[in-house]
């Protein structure tokens, strides 16, 4: 069924539209795939969206300005907010989900009460990043950097993005496009492809473009980079004092190669970096948003702010103030505003004020509209429920994360050959997800036992990894920054605590195996970026 609104235009004939019949009988369903223009394709030209923007007032334009969050288990949790709002989309967060066919049915429901059809939105970057309580877990993105394969990183996409099409959920706050350049980032980490722009380059593209294809709108993060922070800008906020050639070289040609492919949209970081602007957060910058990346770089989609109620935007202005702001930045969408109502006043006053003018509000709604009308969002017909249960238990999709985690091992020390161990080798497991990694290795034909061991394996996170009387291997479940002071003779990064990095990490340790994975990163005074062991 399409929604009331796209039903009701296309009903009166729109010339524009070239529409020669009209029913709402049903349809038979089209299971093949959508080809849907990559980000890289020429630009689109949107019919359906002007056209919309026309019939709007001032209100529900600024009702496509936020994206709120959604609230409780069903659609008739969110009516409130959606009568109240009008809103352009609404995010989902764990406590909303339970299982694939609730999902399925809560993002019908919500797109049944919303008179434009919405973005429904999730953070599911992968990894450390997911939000969905179903479906398939892939290893994190500076795995997927250690493979050095894009097609890979495609694959995590492309899978991704079908089984968030079939729950309902037309938009991704990913692929994540920070340069992780501090080792000690608290917020990104192994959510980065690497250390290299390059290859952070590539990747974030290949997952951008697989996304576009399946229709799913990508939201390439955090412009202008969050990579070189010691500050987790939920929190607090950031200040990242780089001279601007080097964050030319550094952390912007990712961001540049997004922009230049077209991508559909870019989230903002809450971020302040004196030296592009030394008095507001980029999310709040007229110098950041709409001097750089809006003149100098050129972007013309959709640009979203992070989420407003974190703490690394909310410490100079009130909630209203910060809603302004963004909007005379150059930002298009409001995410997660803390107190809609106040964005709702602050906006309508600044407008009646003359500091926005409606014109402006008009150049947002219709990159908003017209990413929807070009991702089939407006016409968009439900999900079925029971094909989202089916869509989220393929086989098939747990075997594309093995194969992405398998690619992505490591091995960045192996002191007189103790990998890989022998056939039936007695191991003592012990650290980080020590049960879990037990079981991957018994999996993998070894022996797990409590007492005297041939080896000790030994999981970490971010600790090092000393020597136990047997050969002792550690296995990195987060950034490989712990070889610097561990003293294990043998150390196997997979960058992720996912099951299927966990089994890749037994099968090399095994042997069934072998490790082609490279650093993604590097490790001062200790491996350079590419390193990696053979057997």
């Amino acid at each position: 069924m399409r929604s009331p609104v796209t039903r009701a235009l296309a009903c009166a004939g729109i010339a524009l539209l070239a529409l020669t019949a009209c029913t709402t009988a049903p349809q038979e369903e089209d299971t093949s795939p959508r080809e849907e223009p990559s980000p890289s394709e020429p630009p689109f030209e949107p019919v359906l969206a002007p056209r919309l923007l026309a019939e709007m007032d001032l209100d529900a334009k600024i009702g496509q300005l936020l994206v709120l969050t959604a609230q409780g288990t069903t659609a008739a949790d969110n009516a409130a907010q959606i009568e109240a709002y009008r809103p352009g989309g609404i995010i989902y967060f764990d406590a909303n989900l339970t299982g694939a066919a609730q999902i399925a049915e809560f993002s019908n429901g919500v797109q049944e009460l919303s008179q434009t059809p919405l973005f429904v939105g999730v953070d599911q970057e992968q990894g450390l990043v997911v939000r969905l309580p179903v479906g398939t877990r892939f290893p994190d993105a500076m795995a997927v950097g250690a493979t050095r394969d894009p097609e890979l990183a495609a694959l995590r996409a492309t899978t991704t993005a079908a089984e968030l099409a079939a729950l309902g959920i037309n938009l991704n706050y990913a692929p994540d496009a920070d340069v992780n350049t501090d080792p000690a980032n608290p917020v990104i980490g192994i959510r980065s492809f690497g250390s290299e722009p390059d290859l952070v380059s590539e990747m974030a593209l290949a997952e951008a473009d697989a996304y576009a294809g399946q229709g799913i709108v990508p939201v390439v993060k955090h412009f202008p980079g969050h990579g070189d922070t010691d500050v987790d800008s939920h929190t607090g906020l950031p200040v990242i004092d780089l001279p601007r050639d080097r964050w030319e070289a550094e952390h912007l040609p990712p961001f540049r190669a997004a922009v230049e492919a077209g991508v559909d949209a870019v989230m903002t970081a809450h971020v302040l970096m004196p030296q592009l602007d030394p008095d507001e957060p980029a999310t709040l910058s007229s110098e950041i948003i709409g001097g750089i990346l809006r003149d100098e770089l050129g972007y013309e989609g959709v640009v979203t702010t992070d989420a407003l109620n974190m703490e690394g935007v909310r410490q100079r202005h009130s909630d209203g103030e910060n809603a302004v702001l963004a909007l005379e930045a150059g930002v298009d969408q409001l995410l997660m505003p803390p107190d809609p109502a106040a964005a709702v006043a602050a906006i309508k006053a600044a407008v009646e004020e003359g500091r926005l003018t409606e014109e402006r509000i008009d150049e947002s709604v219709l990159r908003v509209l017209s990413l929807k009308e070009k991702r089939g969002i407006l016409e968009a017909d439900p999900v079925d429920p029971a094909a989202a249960e089916e869509a989220v238990s393929d086989p098939e999709h747990a075997g594309a994360a093995q194969r992405v985690a398998d690619a992505s091992a490591t091995v960045l020390r192996n002191t007189d050959g103790v990998l890989p161990l022998a056939p039936g080798a007695r191991v003592r497991v012990e650290g980080t997800n020590a049960d879990r990694l037990a079981a991957a290795l018994t999996e993998a034909g070894l022996e797990v036992v409590t007492g005297d061991a041939d080896a000790v394996i030994v999981g970490t996170n971010t600790a090092p990894v000393g020597r136990s009387t047997a050969p002792t291997v550690a296995v990195s479940q987060g950034g490989p920054y712990p070889l610097a002071s561990s003293d294990a003779d043998g150390f196997v990064a997979v960058y992720s605590a996912v099951d299927a990095s966990l089994a890749a990490a037994a099968r090399v340790i095994a042997g069934e195996v072998e490790p082609t994975g490279t650093l993604p990163v590097s490790i001062p005074d200790t491996a350079e970026f590419g390193a990696g062991l053979s057997y």
